[in-house]
């Protein structure tokens, strides 16, 4: 009998007012099967199956500069492509800040949703 343990991230839930737009905007912009407050993409589908693959779980200060005082999370996303997909980010009006590579780790870059919420990309190395 299993002792219990955690496999992965089952869910993230962002508030918003207004639900049905952030998650078009993950859709349309990140290919995330996002859905609003629980309802089925248009296509219909209800969860994102994403790649298996290395997950940071991390606290950071509360007084840390590494994203925005006024947000508690910093979402990170994994990505292969990343100059590409930057490229056509830009090409819809979204701005990458805060580019960074670490040797041994990856190449980052932020991004904001349309909520301002700072979504980080991260290829890794």
């Amino acid at each position: 009998m299993s002792e219990g343990k955690v496999l992965g991230i089952g869910g993230l839930f962002i508030r918003s007012t207004d639900p049905a737009r952030l998650a078009a905007w993950y859709r349309d912009h990140l290919g995330i099967a996002a859905t609003a407050s629980g309802e089925p993409t248009p296509e219909g589908e209800w969860v994102w199956m994403q790649e298996a693959g290395p997950t940071v779980f991390a606290g950071f200060k509360a007084d840390s500069d590494y994203f925005a005082a006024d947000r508690q999370v910093m979402l990170n996303l994994r990505v292969e492509g990343l100059e590409a997909m930057l490229a056509r980010l830009t090409e819809a009006g979204i701005e990458a800040t805060h580019r960074e590579g670490m040797d041994g780790v990856g190449t980052f870059a932020r991004i904001h949703d349309c909520d301002g919420n700072p979504v980080e990309l991260w290829e890794p190395a």
